[in-house]
């Protein structure tokens, strides 16, 4: 581990044989106007103040690609977005963050999608979003065979964001993924149309892992108890099953291994938008690295940690060496120099 630790800082990272690219996101990006903090009783007074407005790119695959570009991974976004100041926003960050874009859509038929983010005092977020834009338009023709073919690491974030991607299109997805060789991953939202873990079973079936949070997985498998959730996907196939559960961190289970994660305690919680994808593609990075699932889950921990002490999504992390600074605090790891 300790190996493995130093590879990290020294950013050292290693690729698989034929795979020019580390890791393929694909999802939505989108552009966020947050607004931090807002009072809930702007609809009865009219008018409220902020200590910021301000805007960001978001959507859960910019959100991972960012990051993970940031730590020092290759990236290829996979996505859509229009022929719009947004999508040209969208496009410019792509840029400045060093994610891949030879596999980003431009569609001149539809608008890019833009997000209102109200977060209120405690750091959480509530969303109004438009379903009209971008964000849920991706569709399985906008997935070339040449995007499956260079990762080694492809996750698909999110299940249940983009209508056109039910149990059968994401099976197809998925099985052309494994037939290339990736690692498959996949994050998920809340379903939107009384889905039950049933319905996905063909689909799940192929994920090496998953990355649902406690609300959504709960709202999936209709169970509350944390074991019962993670052994529902484990019955369907999943092989690593990761719950994210907020303030308390993470769980990890799997065939055989079992762990619960604290998260870290030491920051303040400015924004929540965001903190889940960057966990995902901390854990991710993490996972390429060579780590083990619960350094795996500290790492991501950490990463999320960073994320809700500033306002925007994916905006905290600049370098590895941030993250590893606050996982040497919660593992009490000395790294030598």
């Amino acid at each position: 581990m300790e190996k493995t630790i130093e590879r990290i800082i020294e950013g050292t990272i290693e690729r698989t044989v034929g795979k020019t690219v580390d890791f393929m996101i694909i999802g939505a990006a989108i552009v966020d106007v947050l607004a931090q903090p807002v009072d809930g009783r702007v609809f009865e007074v009219g008018s409220v103040g902020a200590q910021r407005v301000a805007m960001h790119t978001g959507g859960d695959a910019m959100n991972e690609a960012c990051v993970l570009a940031g730590l020092g991974a290759s990236v290829q976004l996979v996505s859509k977005v229009g022929r719009d100041s947004a999508g040209g926003f969208v496009l410019r960050r792509c840029q400045e963050c060093g994610v891949g874009t030879a596999f980003l859509k431009e569609d001149p038929s539809i608008d890019t999608g833009v997000n209102i983010v109200l977060v209120d005092g405690e750091g959480e977020r509530h969303f109004i979003t438009s379903p009209n834009g971008s964000l849920r338009k991706l569709s399985p023709e906008d997935i070339t065979e040449e995007a499956l073919a260079e990762g080694k690491y492809l996750c698909f974030a999110s299940i249940f964001v983009a209508p056109a991607f039910g149990n059968a299109e994401l099976f197809a997805l998925f099985k052309k993924a494994k037939e290339e060789g990736l690692v498959l991953c996949a994050d998920m939202t809340k379903c939107k149309n009384g889905e039950r873990l049933e319905d996905m079973r063909e689909s799940l079936s192929l994920l090496d892992y998953i990355f649902p949070n406690y609300e959504e997985a709960s709202l999936l498998t209709g169970r509350e108890d944390r074991d019962e959730i993670a052994d529902a996907f484990l019955a369907c196939g999943v092989g690593n099953v990761i719950l994210k559960d907020g303030s308390k961190g993470c769980f990890i289970k799997s065939g055989k291994d079992r762990y619960e994660i604290p998260a870290y305690t030491g920051g303040k919680c400015i924004d929540t938008t965001g903190a889940g994808d960057t966990f995902t593609a901390c854990f991710l990075y993490a996972l390429g690295q060579g780590m083990e699932l619960p350094e795996c889950g500290k790492f991501a921990n950490a990463g999320a940690s960073l994320c809700i002490e500033q306002i925007g999504a994916a905006g905290a992390i600049q370098n590895v060496a941030q993250v590893m600074d606050r996982y040497q605090q919660m593992s009490g790891i000395s790294t030598k120099k």
